[in-house]
């Protein structure tokens, strides 16, 4: 049996910039049992294998390449290669704080039903670099913020589930579910999400808790790409685009989808124009009503896709 009590897991796809940092933060814990950090390479093309064998000497690091791209297939690959029961996912663009090992692997041991649980995430803005006015607290979210409050909550609403790149997942319920579904993350610059909201309606069905853990800090930064409109529509559609392939895996699929976004998408266009004096609001409301542009783009190429096979 292996001693090694939490596997810190960190899955990357060309982010040697940040990806350092990421790792260092693991290696530095402030945890005094057993751990292991395993850092899978979904298929980089830059200077990720040379980063984490700048840092080869520490003998809790450990590297695997996955030549298949897709957050959830290699997030799956960290899952087989850990030798612990919990698995702690972080970002490669994030840095953990000190005591997030610790905090994680107390609430797993005193609570056996446990499933899933993630901690508060702050936003580090590149040098220079504020807030834009037109970006509101809702849109932050995009970014990876995620607060709570200051008090340890058990979450009963999928839509409040913890964020994935400060994210924590016992062994036992990943198996129990067959892992994640590659159908939903990333996959290289498509933007396909929602896989944490699905994991969590999974371990609610199951009678599995899922919780946030605010001592649990994770800082997330945010890339200078990210900070301009085009690139909050693109996320808006593809999130979109998730909720209609998370509706069909789970069987809900059909014309009704085409009556819910419809409506959405006009509910967006209305509140986007009652904070038409607000530049934050209602750009977050646009983009709202984007995203179920998306959403019934891929709702009527499902419906195009089963009329074809009929």
């Amino acid at each position: 049996m292996s001693d090694i009590q939490i596997s810190a897991i960190i899955c990357t796809h060309n982010r040697d910039s940040y990806l350092g940092a990421a790792i260092d933060s693991l290696l530095a814990q402030d945890f005094a049992a057993d751990f292991e950090v395993i850092v899978v390479d979904n298929n980089s093309s830059d200077r990720t294998r040379e980063v984490v064998e700048q840092r080869a000497s520490n003998p809790r690091l450990k590297y695997v390449f996955e030549p298949t791209t897709g957050l959830s297939v290699a997030r799956n690959t960290g899952a087989k290669i850990a030798s612990a029961e919990i698995l702690a996912y972080l970002d490669d663009d994030a840095v953990a704080s000190t005591h997030w090992l610790q905090v994680l692997d107390s609430a797993f041991k005193n609570n056996s039903k446990l499933a899933i649980a993630g901690g508060k995430v702050t936003l580090l803005w590149p040098q220079g670099i504020h807030q834009p006015q037109w970006l509101s607290p809702g849109l932050a979210g995009n970014l990876g913020a995620y607060d709570l409050g200051d008090s340890s909550i058990y979450i009963k609403q999928p839509s409040l589930t913890p964020r994935g790149l400060n994210y924590c997942i016992r062994r036992s319920f990943l198996q129990e579910i067959g892992g994640f579904d590659p159908h939903l993350g990333r996959v290289g610059k498509n933007l396909l999400s929602n896989e944490e909201l699905q994991m969590t309606e999974f371990a609610l069905e199951r009678n599995w808790q899922v919780a946030y853990l605010p001592e649990a800090v994770v800082a997330h930064n945010v890339a200078p790409e990210r900070l301009k409109r085009s690139w909050f529509l693109n996320r808006g559609w593809w999130q979109g685009i998730s909720e209609c392939y998370r509706e069909q895996l789970a069987g809900r699929s059909g014309i009704g989808q085409l009556l819910r976004g419809s409506e959405r998408f006009l509910r967006g266009l209305y509140k986007a124009l009652q904070y038409f004096s607000d530049p934050a609001e209602r750009f977050d409301k646009l983009v709202y009503a984007y995203g179920q542009v998306g959403y019934l783009n891929a709702v009527l190429q499902g419906l195009l896709s089963t009329s074809n096979k009929k």
